[in-house]
């Protein structure tokens, strides 16, 4: 019996030693395994990461910019069944029968997009390797299935950042000379194919007398960029035509075809469609310039521009212009108001004048007067006119022109998107710049100072000038106000009555001219004065 209690105590002892010894290479040798976390959060533990990878690859959609499109189909000499078949679609989103006119019918939705080869996981998503003796572990068809349902996958690709002050822009691209081709297409429509080649290739021909050459092309932004995995869900251009349309136009611009009338112009034409006379052009670049003739009939392209960049040209220009000659009044009291004489003819000189222009996107933002030359002396013309006292009633047959020679208009009356804002709205003035910081502002005829305002957010130091005749004038953005100039001063055709400046929204010196006819802010174009 005691060896039989031997026997029984080594058994015992030795399947002790075995378990012990089994537990001990259990404790001696983890899995190696990876924690999936997406965002921070954990989904879960697989084997392999490299098969959750390729599991995405293989199931996740190739298409990228997709976008879905539902189309009918109804039984004619094929059956629905057939049409599936004949059209490829089998693996359509979603397919919903119904009867139409006694025919069966159905709407199929597939998603379309452009295939992409290669889909990689989604952004914010970790795969840890961990040694761990829990054998918990998830398939590869679990997590995919968590992530879809939270986060889009990838593809690899760049991201073009803009950057100006506090604002950004992102741009997605394939390649990256999809967005270097794009901005050239974009730089070729503001400053014209051909000038832009001969400013990058040297070939610019020199001034000899007029003409002007660009100095500086470039994006006002800060551009930056970075190879990152692109969410599917964002756009993601791959061709360089899609971006520089974005680029030009944004998102949805409005796009209208237009039949032109009798009479009209580029300038009524775009004035009609409150759009500017550039974006008229750009859009139809059959027509080289505002002054083009179009037949009645012609069908043209309307289409409102909204840059998503701003292309910045520095240009010096040389041009020869008019200086048209002043009218000087003078005034005997001896002789009855109404009373008129000429005493000199007036004759127009002629001026060689050099500035420094800054343009972006095809609207000058600052003028920087160099020189002037004087070619031909202007002359006067002098005519007496009999009163007492200086009228404050403006003569309708005769405006003077509120700025010094040298001037050049830098925005027009006419629609535009506002260089400070970015809203479209239509600009209710000519903007007369190039004649220099400080330079003299004129009143327009005769009347009286009904408005002087020290400041203004948008027209900065402003008069208005009630000429007593139904019109009045505005004068903003000034440096300052002349001396004397007070509401109820009367003031002289001609008069200095400031000087021009930059305050308010205003990207350069320029004088903000307004003309308005029969009440106050009745707003008419300022040129209908000096037809």
């Amino acid at each position: 019996m005691k060896n039989i209690g031997s026997i029984i105590t080594c058994l015992i002892l030795g399947l002790i030693l075995f378990l012990l010894c089994f537990d001990y290479n259990q404790m001696k040798y983890p899995n190696e395994l990876y924690n999936v976390y997406l965002d921070g959060n954990y989904l879960g533990t697989i084997e392999s990461k490299e098969n959750l990878e390729n599991y995405i690859d293989e199931k996740a959609s190739h298409l990228i910019n997709a976008k879905e499109i539902t189309t009918t189909y109804c039984e004619n000499d094929k059956t629905l069944e057939q049409i599936i078949i004949d059209e490829n679609l089998q693996d359509a989103k979603e397919i919903k029968y119904y009867d139409k006119d006694d025919k069966k019918c159905m709407d199929v939705t597939i998603v379309d997009g452009e295939q992409i080869e290669k889909i990689y996981t989604p952004n914010g998503l970790n795969i840890e390797k961990v040694l761990t003796y829990n054998g918990e572990i998830n398939s590869v068809e679990d997590i995919y299935s968590k992530i879809v349902n939270i986060k889009s996958f990838t593809v690899q690709g760049y991201q073009f950042t803009s950057r100006e002050e506090d604002k950004e822009k992102y741009f997605y691209v394939i390649d990256k000379s999809v967005f270097e081709e794009a901005v050239k297409q974009l730089i070729n429509t503001y400053v014209g194919e051909d000038e832009y080649k001969a400013y990058l290739d040297g070939t610019q021909i020199k001034i000899e007398t007029v003409g002007s050459t660009i100095e500086n092309v470039y994006i006002k932004e800060d551009i930056t960029v970075k190879e990152i995995q692109i969410p599917l869900d964002e756009k993601i251009y791959t061709e360089s035509n899609d971006l520089a349309q974005f680029l030009l136009y944004g998102d949805d611009p409005v796009t209208k075809t237009y039949i032109v009338k009798e009479g009209q112009m580029i300038n009524d034409i775009a004035m009609e469609n409150e759009i500017s006379k550039q974006e008229f052009l750009i859009s139809n670049p059959k027509y080289r310039d505002e002054n083009s003739l179009i037949a009645v009939g012609t069908e043209v392209l309307i289409k409102q521009t909204n840059p998503q960049l701003k292309v910045v040209v520095e240009k010096f220009v040389v041009e020869d212009k008019v200086n048209s000659y002043k009218t000087v009044y003078q005034y005997d009291d001896e002789k009855l108001q109404g009373y008129t004489e000429l005493v000199q003819e007036g004759e127009d000189g002629l001026e060689r004048i050099s500035q420094k222009q800054q343009i972006i996107n095809g609207l000058i933002s600052f003028v920087e007067p160099v020189s002037k030359e004087t070619l031909k002396n202007s002359v006067d013309e002098v005519i007496i006119k009999g009163d007492k006292v200086i009228p404050n009633v403006g003569d309708l047959s005769n405006w003077a022109w509120p700025s010094e020679s040298g001037w050049v208009i830098s925005d027009d009356y006419q629609w535009r998107i506002h260089p400070i804002t970015g809203v479209r709205q239509f600009h209710n003035a000519i903007d007369i710049a190039g004649t220099g910081y400080n330079s003299n502002v004129y009143a327009a005829n005769n009347g009286t100072v009904i408005t002087k305002i020290a400041y203004h957010y948008s027209y900065g130091n402003y008069l208005v000038v009630n000429h007593n005749n139904g019109y009045y004038t505005l004068y903003a953005h000034m440096s300052k106000f002349a001396d004397g100039i007070e509401v109820g001063t009367t003031v002289a055709r001609g008069q200095v009555i400031g000087y021009v400046g930059t305050t308010g929204y205003a990207t350069g010196p320029h004088i903000h001219y307004e003309v308005w006819k029969d009440c106050l802010r009745c707003h008419i174009s300022p040129w209908s004065l000096y037809k």
